[in-house]
């Protein structure tokens, strides 16, 4: 058995709104078990995850990281599709707690591991970070929303200049290429999963859009200036595909979490992909992937356009200027949440926290066992 694959994902993420979470979606609706992991900053959840993550990996399940769009090192959740199983961090700012509880889903505390006392000696040094944290975090969303107002103006200037009848028309075409006349599947509700496809990151707008397309034969990538209508194609394709029974993935906007960039659907091994600037992705990356361009700039009247020249260049410098201060202060919140690790690791007994791990290891082994002996009865009666 070779190793197995692993999908990058961002399950929540730093935007022009604040903080917005997916984390609803990090888990499919049938999971044979959930893991909820609690804790401090520096008490492992992210360690723990990852180590059970490689173990499942190197038997050759394929995994998903779910990572952190402050801290791109870091993972908020681990999933197993196979098994069934997800691990996630369940504190803020992306607080979950258990749905099903005992069914489904339990509470693992690494809490229990800690020295209380060692924490409550530090509690003054930890409010006064963590109310600086805060600050920079709010800071860093204003900055954000300052950003969106800025390309609203861009795309106002561009959406002026549009022809979109001619855009319509070809959504209606890539609609019918992409979904052909091929029957709806209403056997059961199909399940539109929505994440991010990039992070506003201490590292500026980072993704893994490569790892989310490993599937994908055909991929659609629409050029065009913010405005232009790309991701309202986006959002047509997968809302037909959905409306025929498929199964989506929807990956969202990393400054306006409401709007699609990528629709990936796996029935016909075929994405739409929204091209983004600040998202820097060659598709030439991925293997075997075929790419069919198509610029939605050609639909411009540009003597039109042309009138805001002065307009568009401005905006532009200042959106440019507004991100990257939204960046910096992103990564000056990460430098502070290492500062409150350092409180944490020390009153930590990891030798503990392992031998938890292992434990839970051991039962996401059973459940992906039970999985696969399911799997083989369902294919026994289909070839019976």
């Amino acid at each position: 058995m070779g190793t197995g694959r692993i999908k990058h994902v961002f399950p929540g993420g730093n935007t022009s709104l604040g903080f917005f979470s997916y984390y609803d979606h990090l888990t499919p609706p049938d999971a044979t078990r959930v893991f909820i992991l609690k804790g401090g900053p520096g008490v492992g959840k992210s360690s723990f995850m990852r180590k059970i993550g490689e173990e499942m990996r190197s038997r050759g399940f394929d995994i998903e990281h779910h990572h952190c769009s402050s801290d791109n090192d870091s993972l908020d959740g681990v999933v197993i599709p196979a098994a069934g199983v997800a691990l996630l961090d369940g504190t803020a700012p992306h607080v979950v707690d258990p749905v099903n509880p005992g069914a489904v889903s339990e509470i693992i505390h690494l809490g229990d591991y800690w020295n209380e006392a060692k924490l409550r000696a530090a509690r003054e040094q930890i409010l006064a970070v963590n109310r600086r944290l805060g600050r920079l975090f709010a800071t860093a969303y204003s900055q954000l929303a300052e950003a969106k107002v800025i390309r609203d103006e861009m795309e106002s200037y561009v959406t002026e200049s549009m022809r979109f009848a001619p855009v319509n028309q070809l959504t209606a075409d890539l609609t019918r290429e992409i979904l052909g006349e091929r029957p709806g599947r209403y056997e059961a509700e199909p399940w539109a999963r929505h994440l991010f496809r990039s992070a506003v990151s201490p590292d500026g707008v980072v993704h893994h859009i490569g790892s989310l397309l490993t599937e994908v034969k055909q991929l659609y990538l629409l050029k065009g200036r913010p405005g232009s209508g790309r991701s309202t194609l986006v959002e047509a394709v997968a809302r037909a595909a959905h409306a025929r029974g498929l199964d989506t993935e929807v990956y969202h906007c990393a400054l306006e979490p409401h709007r699609a960039d990528l629709v990936v659907i796996p029935a016909v091994r075929a994405a739409v992909l929204k091209d983004v600037e600040e998202v820097a992705f060659q598709p030439g990356t991925v293997p075997g992937l075929r790419v069919a361009a198509y610029d939605l700039d050609v639909f411009l009247d540009r003597s039109r356009l042309a009138q805001y020249e002065v307009e568009l260049m401005s905006a532009g410098q200042r959106f440019t200027a507004a991100l990257n201060r939204a960046v910096w202060y992103i990564g000056e919140a990460k430098k502070t949440h290492d500062q409150l690790e350092t409180f944490y690791i020390p009153a930590m007994d990891f030798t503990a926290v392992d031998r938890r791990r292992d434990e839970v290891l051991k039962r996401i082994l059973a459940y992906a066992s039970e999985a696969g002996q399911e799997q083989q009865q369902i294919l026994t009666k289909v070839l019976s």
